[in-house]
């Protein structure tokens, strides 16, 4: 399922539900993942920062956040996504990128945390690679 934080409004990027179902369906395929379930939350700066701070501890927002699947009689949900739309457009611009791409990153970015994976150099070649793909046959960049 995917939900928008009470408030959350994106007109500047691919954060429709039509948009959005496209984009994780390109970021599933290329990772391998799809046919898997997911719950997605597109948040504000504000509502990120309160999730941060009640599962991890942590002050403030970030950019995404990954909270994997512990539940064994539901093998193919890979667990719950929250996503600061406010920082997809503050790093896209500090980064010089597309928004849409940059969105596209992120999101396959906690893919691959919610399959396993760790932050290191695998990860990011699948990060780049799953969000190059997206982008080009959603034409993001």
């Amino acid at each position: 399922m995917i939900g928008l934080a009470r408030g959350v409004f994106a007109p500047d990027l691919p954060a429709s539900r039509p948009e959005i179902d496209a984009l994780c369906d390109a970021l599933l395929d290329a990772l391998d993942l799809d046919g898997r379930d997911f719950d997605l939350t597109l948040a504000d700066d504000a509502a990120i920062a309160a999730l941060n701070g009640e599962f991890l501890g942590l002050p403030g927002p970030t950019n995404i956040l990954s909270f994997p699947a512990e539940d064994p009689d539901r093998p193919d949900y890979l667990g719950e996504l929250a996503l600061s739309l406010d920082a997809v457009r503050r790093e896209a611009f500090l980064y010089g990128q597309p928004p849409g791409l940059h969105m596209a990153r992120l999101l396959a970015h906690g893919f691959l945390h919610l399959a396993g994976l760790d932050h290191g150099p695998l990860m990011e070649s699948l990060t780049e690679t799953a969000a190059e793909t997206a982008a080009v046959r959603l034409g993001l960049d």
